[in-house]
């Protein structure tokens, strides 16, 4: 019992509490939905339902409470609200009047409004077919503009339409077939501008392939141009330089600047490319137009390194080196401007092409030609070339180096034409002195070449001591001076004097040397042309001091470098072996013509009768000649040329006498032929001893004489006329009066002498005790030579 009632108090004590839930629950106004769903879920509907009741059973209490406690007013409000009723009726009579007033009124209202409406529909479409329409105008606007670009030639700005049509129209066009029409439209113009701008470039690449010879011609003309300042500057700087030497005043040197022609300054016009370039990256294949360009200009380089085998090389130079000059200054110029169109490798890859193909072709032409000329012209325009380009950045190194090792070629073609030049100077020369007029002749001949013996000028006419051969073959020498120059200036070597000086050396050795040395062996010359050679070597000479300095001036080295010791040509000692050799070939020669004078084996009768008081008439004849010698000697050849020859021939002569007394053609003689050649010799001596003194030979030989050079024949007839011949074999007066004589000389001539029966000694020898005591003694002088020999 007290079981079942605990459980029923705890079930109405839950109860209680679940009721108190669901009363804050409603009272809350919250959502009962969850609390059914988990009665529902628990399968226990009734006792929710059980618990509602109740808490609608206490609600009910609730109100019964309170409208207890509210009831007057309740019925108050009721009151009111029945009055509030009765005025709701009455408002709403009055409602329903005004609202049929106002169905009324509102019919026709409402009739405008919808007509309005309407019009405010029509408005919105009229509105949005004007705009439509504008846009479309618009659109149409830029077609045509568009048109009219490509039409002129606009392509760019053709470009930028069809750019702008297509980013900022063409996905607004309101008209489907607008739309579809422009967007077909658009590629087929970008083809037609592309194949257009294309169509104009390839015009271009045509014209700056023709425009590229003057291009280079011009650039070129500009370098020419430059180094012609250049070397006009250097060249007053050392005449400044040399006029400093000579005097102490102050020098400066003033810079002349001149301005240069705006119009000669290098126009050629990119505007094509620029444009074709500019138009390819706004199509947007730029990368397809720079090896189209690329390979385009390769092909071109390609075609302008071949030269043509119809014309020769030295007529087509300038145009092939132009061509190229041009070619490169363009992509110089392309490769600076046009915003990477051209790579610096591309450049550098067709530059490699180009030196390689230009020094082949070079060196194979070089080894073709035959001519001096040729071989420099093409050289000076290749170093203009390498210069111009060295402007632009350009490697020339390998085309100097061409040139470098053309450099013995063109040497040995100069070497052979200045060959041929002085072989027709000798063939042509007069071999008689060179007689100026007047003073340009002698500023050209003899000044020029430092030629002159005296620092003044001579009165005119006047007799030069060489013949024309001299200042021609000076002339010939400068001139492959300058064209040695010329070749090697502006090549590898900055300093090329020592190479033009080894060269100029070759000139004068194996060319002029070797062709005067020719010109004495051929046997063709005589005396006169044999001294005049002479003369003209000892000039030559002279000249080698000229050319030295010359060819340093033209090198640019100081006049004080070619003055030191040891500086000068191996040529000048050469030619003064030359020289020996000449003046042994005019000894020779005079030699000869002296031996036709001097038969004295023949002319002489040495077995005469009587004394020639005056001398052998052939003796006259020698006189003559070696007077005529002598004076024209004097007159050019110096002084100590003058001593060699005659010293040579009165030298000959003395040997001729002596040699006509060992003749095996004089069987014997006797003393008056010993003492008419004693005449003979007498007259000799004092002409010897009248030129040596005349010729001014004395001031400058002044222990010598040419009477010492007749020493030989003076001794052998001082002792054939001795009173005392034996005294020969004294050796203390041997050595004094007889020093030239060999005793086997001595020994064959005293063999041969004896006076016949029918001579004057042989008559008188019984009779003269002085005769017969030489005679004495003159076969004592026999004996005893036989004895030691």
């Amino acid at each position: 019992m007290d079981a079942k009632q605990k459980r029923r108090a705890a079930t109405e004590n839950g109860d209680a509490g679940e009721d108190l839930v669901l009363a804050t629950l409603i009272g809350n106004g919250d959502d009962l939905g969850p609390l059914v769903r988990h009665a529902l879920e628990m399968g226990r509907p009734e006792g929710l339902l059980h618990q509602l009741k109740t808490v609608v059973k206490k609600k009910e209490v609730e109100i019964e409470e309170l409208c207890k406690t509210h009831y007057e007013e309740f019925i108050l409000a009721v009151d009111e609200l029945r009055g509030v009723l009765v005025d709701a009726e009455e408002l709403k009579g009055e409602l329903s009047s005004d609202n049929f007033k106002l169905q009324e009124v509102g019919s026709a209202l409402l009739i405008k409004l919808e007509e309005l409406l309407e019009s405010f529909s029509i408005k919105k479409n009229v509105t949005e077919a004007i705009k439509m329409s504008k846009r479309c105008v618009l659109v149409l606007d830029l077609c045509a503009k568009c048109n009219n670009h490509i039409s002129e030639s606009q392509f760019y700005s053709a470009l930028k339409t069809v750019d702008l049509i297509e980013k900022n129209y063409l996905h607004t066009i309101p008209v489907k077939a607008l739309r579809m029409v422009i967007e077909k439209r658009i590629p087929v113009i970008k083809l037609h501008i592309e194949k257009k701008v294309c169509s104009q470039f390839n015009e271009w690449l045509v014209h700056i392939r023709s425009s590229a010879k003057n291009i280079g011609q011009t650039a070129i003309g500009h370098a020419a141009s430059a180094r012609q300042r250049d070397e006009e500057m250097l060249e007053r700087q050392r005449k400044a330089e040399e006029q400093s030497v000579f005097s102490l005043g102050d020098f400066a040197y003033m810079l002349d600047v001149e301005a240069i022609d705006e119009g000669s300054v290098l126009k050629f016009d990119l505007t094509p490319l620029y444009r074709a370039y500019h138009i390819h990256t706004c199509l947007g294949v730029q990368e397809q137009f720079r090896e189209y360009y690329y390979k385009n200009r390769v092909l071109q380089l390609s075609s302008d390194l071949q030269i043509s085998s119809a014309q020769p090389f030295v007529e087509t130079y300038q145009t092939f080196l132009a061509q190229i000059a041009g070619y490169f200054i363009v992509e110089d110029c392309v490769l600076r401007t046009a915003g990477g169109l051209l790579s610096a490798d591309q450049v550098e890859t067709m530059w490699e092409i180009a030196i390689a193909k230009m020094t082949s072709v070079l060196e194979e032409q070089f080894s073709y030609m035959d001519s001096a000329t040729h071989h420099l012209l093409v050289k000076d325009y290749v170093t203009l070339l390498g210069s111009t380009l060295r402007q632009y950045g350009y490697e020339v190194g390998p085309l100097v180096e061409v040139l470098d090792r053309g450099r013995d070629k063109y040497h040995e073609l100069l070497l052979k034409e200045c060959r041929l030049q002085i072989v027709n100077i000798l063939a042509n020369d007069t071999y008689e002195q060179m007689v100026m007029k007047k003073d340009t002749d002698y500023e050209n001949n003899v000044l020029a070449y430092n030629l002159q013996n005296l620092d003044i000028m001579p009165a005119f006419p006047y007799i030069a001591p060489f013949s024309s051969m001299v200042p021609d073959a000076c002339r010939t020498v400068r001139s492959f001076i300058k064209g040695s120059v010329d070749y090697l200036s502006h090549g590898v070597h900055s300093n090329f004097y020592d190479v033009v000086k080894k060269y100029v050396d070759k000139l004068l050795i194996d060319v002029l040397n070797e062709a005067i040395l020719n010109t004495i062996s051929s046997g063709t010359i005589g005396v006169s042309q044999a001294m005049q050679i002479t003369a003209n070597i000892s000039v030559l000479e002279r000249a080698c001091d000229f050319f030295l300095r010359h060819a340093a001036r033209l090198c640019g080295i100081p006049a004080r470098t070619v003055e030191r010791p040891h500086a000068s040509l191996t040529a000048k000692v050469v030619l003064k072996t030359s020289r020996d050799e000449a003046y042994i070939s005019l000894l020779n020669l005079v030699n000869t013509k002296l031996n036709e004078f001097m038969t004295l084996t023949e002319s002489i009768n040495w077995t005469s009768e009587e004394i020639a008081q005056n001398g052998n008439e052939n003796m006259n004849e020698v006189i003559i000649y070696l007077d005529t010698l002598l004076s024209t000697a004097q007159q050019i050849l110096p002084m100590d040329a003058l001593f060699k020859v005659g010293s040579g021939a009165l030298e000959h002569i003395s040997n001729s006498i002596v040699a006509a007394f060992l003749s095996d053609n004089v069987k014997r003689f006797n003393a008056n032929a010993v003492m008419g050649i004693n005449n003979d010799l007498k007259m000799l001596e004092s002409f010897a001893d009248e030129r040596f003194h005349s010729t001014g030979l004395s001031e400058i030989y002044k222990d010598g004489s040419f009477r010492r050079c007749l020493i030989e024949a003076r001794q052998l007839i001082n002792l054939l006329l001795s009173s005392q011949p034996e005294n020969f074999m004294n050796p203390v007066i041997r050595q004094k009066n007889y020093s030239t004589l060999d005793y086997k000389m001595v020994a064959n001539i005293c063999d041969k002498f004896k006076d016949s029966p029918d001579g004057i000694f042989g008559s008188l020898s019984s009779r003269n005790t002085k005769q017969s005591s030489r005679k004495k003694s003159l076969d004592v002088l026999k004996k005893r030579l036989k004895d030691f020999n």
